[in-house]
């Protein structure tokens, strides 16, 4: 993962409100927060709020990712330290630019002062295409609908093309020039010492391009924050809290990079009956005293709407589950996981008077002297 130039220019640790030496936990609680007090749709109309949203979904993609956050970090040390100097031996960079998150010295120059950076001649790279930012979404479905799977239609907001202008940034009727400055090559040349850099082309930002009449809409850029819809098709037997990537649908990219995705978190309403246990679905069935020790025949719905017909064994314990093959969600590679139906006696909190009274003659028949023996005798071994 090559550092990219914004990271010097944006403080990703306050956007999140964290210290740097904050956990992983810590940096997922404050984007969780940040992110549902400034969702455009907690804030309709809202465009600060929806800024907001946008620069904390940025920096938590940045630092939660630990490879990221390493590059991040050390990017914005050297960039403080203005590779004046303060490095080791007489290292400008302080001995770091040639082990940076794996890359070399020519990639760190590169992302410091523009593609084409060299330690004693010109370059001419053209600028690097980037890809866009990934957007996140959130899908709230009911258990049948995760059961069956849903094509669901999402409002996402973005980076998205200017439709004023088609995101070329410029005015309706008009076009960018080429850039006289760099000869529409994007960049210059400067020479400081044993380096020469290529950078950037100031006078155009390094887009070969100038706009001379900007789009009222985007202030040139080409790009403006949007809200627009999205439809997903989720899978059946997707889970709670599982992120379903739609690839290609996220920020533009930039220079002619890939567009990012669209991560999809899904939520499940709990069901009044059923839970989940992976692929499997469970189930628990209140049954008597009598049904325990005797044993019976339960029918219980299926969660495909169906009913299905179980023995219960006589001398069922209370949490004994009893499993029923292929009644499950559905598998990702195909076929279904079980339902498991567990038993839990009911005890009447009030019985009634023929219940009593048959309890009491099943009581006078009951055997307890084994029991009571092991207790006794466990407290004389005791004592």
């Amino acid at each position: 993962m090559a550092a990219q130039r914004e990271w010097l220019e944006k403080d990703y640790y306050e956007a999140l409100g964290v210290a740097e030496d904050a956990s992983a936990d810590d940096v997922k609680k404050a984007y969780r927060k940040l992110a549902r007090e400034n969702h455009p749709d907690a804030n309709p109309g809202d465009p600060s709020a929806e800024r907001r949203f946008k620069d904390v979904g940025e920096a938590y993609a940045v630092l939660s990712d630990a490879t990221k956050r390493r590059e991040y970090d050390e990017l914005r040390r050297l960039g403080a330290a203005g590779f004046g100097g303060g490095g080791r031996g007489g290292d400008p960079f302080g001995g770091a630019a040639g082990g940076f998150a794996g890359g070399d010295l020519g990639d760190l120059l590169g992302q410091m002062f523009g593609p084409g950076a060299t330690r004693g001649g010109p370059a001419g790279r053209p600028r690097r295409a980037r890809r866009g930012s990934d957007l996140r979404a959130d899908v709230h479905l009911t258990f049948e609908d995760a059961f069956a799977g849903v094509r669901t239609t999402l409002r996402v907001t973005g980076d998205g093309a200017c439709d004023t202008c088609g995101g070329s940034g410029a005015a309706p009727g008009t076009s960018p020039v080429r850039c006289e400055t760099c000869s529409g090559r994007g960049q210059v040349t400067v020479d400081q010492g044993p380096f020469s850099f290529a950078q950037p082309c100031q006078r155009c930002g390094g887009r070969g391009q100038r706009i001379e009449s900007p789009c009222a809409t985007c202030t040139g850029t080409g790009r403006v924050v949007k809200p627009r819809q999205l439809t997903v098709k989720l899978p059946a037997g997707v889970k709670d809290g599982a992120v379903i990537r739609v690839a290609g649908r996220g920020g533009p990219g930039t220079d002619g990079g890939p567009s990012g995705d669209v991560l999809v978190s899904v939520h499940v309403a709990p069901h009044p009956l059923f839970g989940r246990r992976g692929d499997d679905v469970t189930l628990e069935v209140p049954i008597t005293y009598a049904e325990a020790v005797l044993g019976t025949k339960l029918t219980v719905p299926t969660p495909r709407g169906g009913t299905r017909t179980i023995k219960v064994p006589a001398g069922s314990t209370s949490g004994r589950t009893l499993r029923i093959r292929g009644e499950g969600a559905p598998k990702r590679g195909g076929g279904h996981g079980d339902l498991r139906v567990t038993l839990r006696i009911d005890v009447p909190s009030r019985p009634s008077r023929d219940q009593k009274r048959l309890l009491e003659q099943l009581a006078e028949l009951d055997d307890t002297s084994t029991r009571d023996a092991e207790l006794l005798g466990g407290v004389v071994r005791d004592g």
